[in-house]
């Protein structure tokens, strides 16, 4: 189960990939197909409602991305106590280390999902007419059960035989205080975790920022200003770039399905930024030429 999980996990990334690189290429029908699907909010001509939902429908994306990292977080970490206070051998050991270190990812990923989950019920004000396409609402949808699910690939079968039996049997040699008082959380973090969650920070605070400039026009569409805004178009982009980047460095980068996690989010938000990047010029006539579309001096 856990090799075909994670074989399963490689081919929908994969799957998912390729259509937006031969789009990105121009190549037909690919580049039609996926610009229809990608469209949404400013970039969707409000009469384009056929096959779409309210755009206000992004906040859905967060609630299942809540919802499902909690459970898969809280699930994991009890696994992860419970195994940990057996550790005696050098492969338990090396076992236990890799579940904390899931844990530490699905904490991470957590603290994403709140955020955006926060933003898109209260800081972000979706205008009525804002449509995205339905087939992009439930690819929206799917990526938060998939993304929380890669991060945590490796170990989740175990997870999972874990939670039936705990739920099955009762595990009455469980005891909830132990396992609490002897979390030893912080003794497997490593120099990776460290640098990973440091970059993680980072992207975090920028995107929060830039989602808060997005909003400065109220109701009309301006020329966003401020933070990473002054060198590219879709700062918010490369923030959640520079996430997916630490996420990487903290799983130890040894795991090819969090590569290809951090690749669909490259390719999905670099078409993205290229359709805004071309929305703004043709919107303002004043629009800063010296920005980039997402990454400085590349792109």
């Amino acid at each position: 189960m856990d090799v075909g999980l994670v074989a399963l996990l490689r081919l929908t990334w994969v799957a998912a990939i390729l259509p937006i690189i031969l789009a990105s290429l121009r190549l037909r029908p690919f580049h039609q197909t996926i610009l229809g699907v990608a469209k949404r909010g400013k970039t969707m001509h409000p009469s384009s409602s056929k096959f779409t939902v309210p755009q206000r429908f992004f906040s859905h994306f967060y609630m299942a991305g809540t919802l499902w990292t909690t459970l898969l977080l809280l699930t994991t970490w009890l696994y992860a106590c419970t195994a940990g206070s057996t550790s005696s051998t050098i492969f338990a050991l090396h076992k236990s280390h890799r579940v904390w270190r899931t844990v530490f990812l699905l904490w991470l990923m957590e603290a994403q999902v709140l955020r955006r989950l926060y933003e898109s019920l209260y800081v972000f004000h979706y205008r009525p007419l804002a449509r995205m396409h339905i087939f992009g609402y439930f690819i929206g949808m799917s990526y938060y059960i998939v993304a929380p699910l890669s991060l945590c690939c490796t170990c989740a079968p175990e997870v999972f035989e874990f939670t039936l039996d705990l739920v099955s049997e009762g595990r009455k040699q469980w005891q909830p205080l132990e396992v609490i008082g002897g979390n030893r959380f912080p003794l497997w973090l490593r120099w990776k975790q460290w640098v990973g969650s440091a970059i993680f920070l980072w992207g975090w605070i920028h995107q929060l920022r830039c989602h808060g400039s997005m909003r400065a026009g109220g109701e009309e569409y301006v020329i966003p200003k401020g933070d990473w805004f002054e060198i590219v178009s879709s700062p918010h982009y490369l923030a959640e770039i520079v996430i997916y980047v630490g996420l990487l460095i903290a799983s130890g980068g040894a795991d090819i399905t969090i590569w290809l996690l951090l690749a669909f989010v490259v390719t999905n938000l670099g078409f993205a930024a290229a359709e805004t990047q071309k929305w703004y010029i043709g919107k303002f006539e004043d629009y800063p030429k010296h920005r980039y579309a997402m990454i400085p001096f590349i792109f």
